[in-house]
């Protein structure tokens, strides 16, 4: 086994562990999550059609909210206790590393979302070949979400009270993910072809892999000198 896999285990041990402790940090992006896909049905009333119609964008906004609250905590408390310096200093590649942290992130909180689908569309009174597609898309479009936030936490990490900020610096590099993860549910639903979306949301995901650990490694070792 080499030393980075060893590393790289180590390292999501210590942040699942970390997580566990502060089980607040987990159950709120899910929970809040619930509330804003339970509080559209009762504030539009019972049409099957519109609840229909419009939970694709009301998923994936929800999805992207809920995200955005514990992405303020991916490496602020890293920088407060001094681990982050730790982590600067290994031998491993910073980006992998940070690559490791992102997933774990996502793990714990986009992967939720992604397993809840299913009752939140029955809930919303989607039909089956939406739920599933919305399922997928999530699936694939979460964890660019997770990547993308990662980034603004990184160039926010010295700062305090981050979450809007990050919001607001990342918002318009989210926009993508989000007209094709709901344009995904509407053209499956319309009978459409939809293969052509998928690889989008994949090669988005590829570039988002490429690119992001890159930039939350420089953005760090800004913020740490």
């Amino acid at each position: 086994m080499s030393r980075f896999t060893l590393a790289a285990g180590a390292l999501c041990q210590r942040e699942l562990l970390l997580l566990w402790r502060h089980k607040t940090n987990v159950l709120q992006p899910l929970i809040f999550y619930l509330i804003v896909m339970t509080l559209f049905p009762l504030a539009l009333g019972h049409s099957a059609k519109l609840l229909a119609r419009i939970a694709p964008g009301v998923a994936w906004v929800a999805a992207l909210l809920s995200m955005l609250l514990s992405l303020e905590n991916l490496f602020a408390k890293d920088h407060q206790d001094g681990s982050l310096e730790i982590l600067l200093l290994s031998p491993q590649p910073l980006p992998a590393l940070v690559l490791v942290k992102i997933f774990t992130h996502w793990l714990v909180t986009g992967l939720p979302i992604v397993l809840l689908t299913p009752l939140m569309a029955l809930l919303m009174g989607m039909p089956d070949v939406s739920w599933h597609y919305l399922m997928l898309g999530l699936l694939l479009g979460t964890p660019s979400l997770s990547l993308v936030g990662a980034i603004g936490s990184a160039l926010t990490v010295g700062l305090s009270s981050s979450g809007v900020l990050i919001a607001l610096l990342m918002l318009p590099l989210y926009i993508p993910v989000l007209i094709f993860g709901s344009g995904l549910v509407v053209t499956a639903a319309a009978g459409l072809p939809v293969a052509g979306i998928l690889a989008i949301l994949g090669a988005l995901l590829c570039l988002c892999i490429a690119l992001a650990p890159l930039a939350c490694g420089f953005a760090l070792r800004v913020a740490c000198q």
